[in-house]
């Protein structure tokens, strides 16, 4: 009985710690209202200008007469995760959730559609183009892309019907 008691609370433990990590990288899908779209569009700032640091930070250590591989190793590593991480909310928050989908016979409404689906797909090359190289034009396309989707979503957002979280 005390092994079956000890195999069942270590089960236990193993549940919560599996479905935990799961848990912390999870967007509302069921709708829960609390995530903001604000707050969405300042973290992919953030993680632009991480992004940004971080191919600084590969080009200036590797440039040095003995480069710490290690360092350079941590920083691309930083900036693979922060372009995921952008490519996250794009797909997984804006794309799954926020922008709907709109029929082409409302054209003043599709156009919006289709200029918000743009962007985001611009997000999401210029991220994994991002995470290729320490070209920093990478970083310009990223924050022209954001800076336009959010005049383009916040602008036209009031307008929209059936625009729920």
């Amino acid at each position: 009985m005390k092994n079956y008691k000890n195999l069942l609370i270590a089960g236990i433990f193993m549940l919560i710690f599996t479905t935990a990590n799961h848990r912390s990288y999870a967007h509302c899908e069921i709708p829960c209202g609390i995530f903001e779209d604000t707050v969405r569009v300042e973290l992919i700032k953030e993680h632009i200008t991480t992004i940004e640091k971080s191919m600084k930070m590969i080009i200036e250590l590797s440039n040095e007469e003995s480069p710490d591989y290690n360092q350079i190793v941590r920083w691309v590593i930083n900036k693979e995760d922060h372009a995921n991480k952008i490519q996250k909310i794009v797909s997984q928050y804006f794309l799954h959730q926020r922008i709907k989908p709109v029929e082409p016979e409302n054209e003043e409404l599709y156009e919006k559609y289709i200029e918000r689906l743009t962007l985001l797909h611009d997000l999401s090359i210029y991220a994994m183009k991002a995470k290729q190289t320490t070209d920093l034009s990478y970083i310009k396309k990223l924050n022209r892309a954001i800076h336009d989707f959010e005049h383009a979503y916040f602008h036209t957002h009031a307008h929209d019907h059936g625009h729920k979280h």
